[in-house]
């Protein structure tokens, strides 16, 4: 009986290690894509940062793998501390039909936990009129990119 308590516990530990590192895998990757969608945000203001052209509908190309391989992709900081990878950070021109005298933009971050195939993706829609930033919106994507 004392060995068969012992084994259900010892297993119920490995268990919740494994949970609590994946979580704080998780929380890395998902601290990175934030701090480097702020550094992104900052770079756009001021115009040191590569865009894509506008599209007329939402833009998807982030929602292509390989756009992150290609010459948009921008990495503006060294690899964050303990990651696998650096930050990298898509922007995307979005000419909005109901309002055409605004530039919008999405912004679309991903960050990398001590793992490569911990993935956090994050992104930011942002509307400037008369260049000042008017509208901030912020989502997680749950599901990578294909």
């Amino acid at each position: 009986m004392m060995l068969a308590t012992s084994a259900a516990w010892l297993e119920t530990s490995t268990a919740n290690l494994r949970r609590t590192a994946n979580m704080h895998d998780y929380l890395q990757a998902f601290h990175a894509a934030d701090g480097v969608l702020a550094l992104c945000t900052r770079a756009l203001r001021a115009g040191v940062a590569p865009v894509m052209p506008a599209v007329e509908q939402e833009p998807v190309e982030w929602r292509r793998r390989n756009t992150f391989d290609g010459p948009f992709a921008f990495t503006p900081r060294t690899p964050w501390p303990g990651s696998a990878r650096a930050p990298q950070c898509l922007i995307e021109a979005w000419q909005l039909a109901s309002r055409p005298h605004v530039q919008a933009y999405l912004l679309t971050a991903r960050g990398f936990g001590a793992a490569e195939a911990t993935q956090a993706w994050l992104q930011r829609e942002i509307v400037f009129e008369e260049g000042a930033m008017t509208e901030i919106h912020w989502r997680r994507i749950v599901a990578r990119p294909s």
